[in-house]
């Protein structure tokens, strides 16, 4: 057995989507154990390794994490690093330091949920306290449920009891730890980019600030993707570097509409909580059956942003060159790939979760569930966007398809590799096929 480098007693705050030091229930909770915290984050090669050189998210938490460095490093402590698979780091951080206690902010999806069972038993053996507590959503679990006590799926009825929930139990404030609070030691090795295998992206990523006057007009200006009338907070939300309990406190005062969109997210991470195999199966199961064309050519210029339809093809290009997509395009690009050319959802969603700099699995795989119709709470099947009569309501004069589109409207743009009602029609006969087998 090794000789621990660090004897003093530790709590550690095991940072993975809630990276800020304000208002952080985890580290509210550590500061609480009776131990000094030291403030953890572990690049887990499982989940790194796989991604492109340049991914720009990998460059975002890199920046947020550095500066949460240098905040922890103002009060005396450090942030401790790892990049590793996470059972080699656990192994090397209880070889290293005398861990009292591991708090940590409770993630929802199936990997990170295996991760932390296994993570817990680990400890355990160790006699290590694993402790959880709810941060990345304002309600989990069974706060919101029916009167019989099962989940609901539709998300109106959701929504009601979530607000009535919220007026009747408020999240408390959570105070700020102080310099006391924080374990004492000097600077930790805090790795390059580079060292990670990772190089800076062109891809920015947008500031962490909502105004007003954004929320005051977002229920008129939310669909026209032409106007910055959304915040693009989403990545900020994705990985913790704001709020949700600050910002759905500001959302509410001044935007209905806003405060909603929050809720949603909440919907779709209690149903990934209770259906966790809605990330690779229909959440209607019928709709498994359905027999895709899943044509690789037509994916492919989908994914190029040259199919012909130029709201589709400007939300693409869209995604390919910012990380970002508006989310009316989202719709109307998920609608168009699932039933104008009966392409699976799942390809989709991988190739948003590849893409997007917000990616999160609940809402990623909730949302493509919805355009193919096999979600909860879904439109139904034979609800079929039109991509040009979208582009006529919402981009009416051309300047978000002129913005990504350039050559629209010149002999150098596609032709239309389906046409609208032919690809309706085949797709309302191939579901229909599908649910009365």
């Amino acid at each position: 057995m090794s000789r621990k480098k660090h004897t003093a007693p530790v709590t550690i705050c095991w940072l993975r989507r809630d990276l800020r030091l304000s208002d952080n229930r985890a580290l509210q909770m550590a500061a609480r154990s009776g131990h000094p915290v030291l403030c953890l984050f572990i690049f887990d090669r499982d989940i790194l390794d796989p991604l492109p050189s340049d991914d720009a998210r990998v460059g975002f938490l890199h920046r947020e994490l550095d500066a949460i460095r240098a905040e922890l490093e103002q009060l005396g402590s450090a942030l401790l690093v790892k990049h590793d698979t996470v059972a080699s780091a656990w192994a090397a951080i209880c070889d290293e330091f005398a861990v009292k206690q591991v708090v940590v902010s409770r993630d929802y999806e199936p990997y990170a949920r295996e991760r932390d069972e296994k993570i817990y038993d680990y400890l355990k053996d160790r006699g290590i306290e694993f402790k959880g507590t709810k941060d990345h959503v304002i309600f989990e679990k069974n706060e919101v449920v029916k009167a019989d006590g099962t989940p609901y799926t539709v998300f109106t009825p959701y929504s009601r009891k979530w607000k009535e929930h919220y007026r009747l139990h408020p999240p408390a404030d959570v105070p700020d730890p102080g310099p006391g609070d924080f374990y004492p030691c000097a600077p930790l090795p805090f790795p390059t980019l580079s060292a990670l295998g990772f190089k800076p992206s062109p891809i920015a990523i947008p500031p962490k600030v909502l105004n007003t006057a954004l929320l005051n007009t977002y229920a008129t200006r939310r669909d026209l993707p032409a106007v910055a009338g959304t915040s693009r907070l989403s990545v900020h939300l994705r990985f913790g570097t704001v709020s949700i309990r600050k910002l759905y406190a500001q959302a509410v005062r001044h935007s209905d509409k806003y405060a909603d969109e929050l809720i949603w997210r909440e919907f779709y991470q209690m149903i990934l909580y209770h259906f966790p195999h809605t990330t690779h199966a229909s959440f209607k199961p019928a709709y498994d059956r359905i027999r895709w064309l899943n044509d690789e050519k037509q994916f492919a210029a989908w994914c190029a942003g040259t199919t012909g339809y130029p709201l589709v093809d400007a939300g693409m290009r869209e995604l390919n060159t910012t990380g970002f997509m508006h989310n009316r395009v989202r719709m109307v690009v998920a609608s168009f790939l699932c039933k104008h050319l009966l392409i699976d959802w799942r390809w989709g969603e991988r190739y948003f979760a590849a893409k997007l700099l917000d990616f999160d699995l609940a809402s990623n795989a909730g949302g493509w569930q919805w355009a193919a119709g096999s979600g909860c709470d879904a439109a139904p099947y034979f609800r079929i966007f039109n991509p040009t009569a979208q582009q006529e309501r919402f981009d009416p004069d051309f300047a978000y398809i002129k913005k990504w589109v350039p050559e629209f409207g010149t002999p150098a743009y596609p032709k239309p590799i389906v046409r609208h009602e032919d690809a309706r029609n085949r797709c309302i006969a191939v579901y229909r096929q599908a649910l009365t087998e």
